[in-house]
């Protein structure tokens, strides 16, 4: 089995993965619509939500667990991660001079995104340590994957093993 710190560490990239798309993806979205920087933010969180979600919830399908039985499991594993992870980022963004308004063509908010995101992966991985070590977060989403030792949440057959797909 992987050591905690590993884990931690892969468990903080794939939300810092998902994140970063979602954010991404708002921001290009707000400034081809022309949308006001607060909407622009609010949609690039939204989004940032969404496909760290969707990055946890499609492998879990693909173990062989149902859709609503996957996102529940993924948002008790990822909400508290993903959200570290947009207060960190965000916060940093506003504090680096003109990173907010340098728009998506300007270094400056490139340069300010890679140290908002290096910023919010620091600020998760204890998060996520600390999730791992109490048997939450991605610890929940690995005993589907990888069919740990951990024992199986209510509702699931045999420890690590989910209920097939109804």
């Amino acid at each position: 089995m992987k050591s905690r710190n590993s884990m931690a560490a892969s468990a903080t990239l794939h939300c810092l993965t998902g994140c970063a798309i979602g954010e991404v993806v708002g921001l290009l979205i707000g400034t081809a619509l022309g949308l006001s920087s607060s909407v622009t933010i609010a949609l690039a969180i939204g989004l940032a939500f969404l496909f760290g979600y969707a990055l946890s919830t499609l492998p879990l399908i693909q173990a062989g667990l149902g859709f609503f039985a996957a996102l529940s499991v993924v948002f008790a594993a990822d909400t508290l991660s993903i959200a570290v992870m947009e207060v960190v980022d965000n916060l940093v963004m506003a504090i680096i001079p003109g990173a907010m308004d340098a728009g998506l063509v300007n270094p400056i908010f490139w340069i300010g995104m890679m140290i908002a995101l290096s910023a919010a992966f620091v600020a998760a991985f204890p998060v996520n340590r600390y999730l791992i070590d109490k048997g939450r977060g991605h610890a929940l989403t690995h005993q589907y994957m990888h069919g740990d030792e951990h024992s199986a949440p209510a509702g699931h057959d045999e420890p690590g093993r989910p209920r097939p797909r109804d």
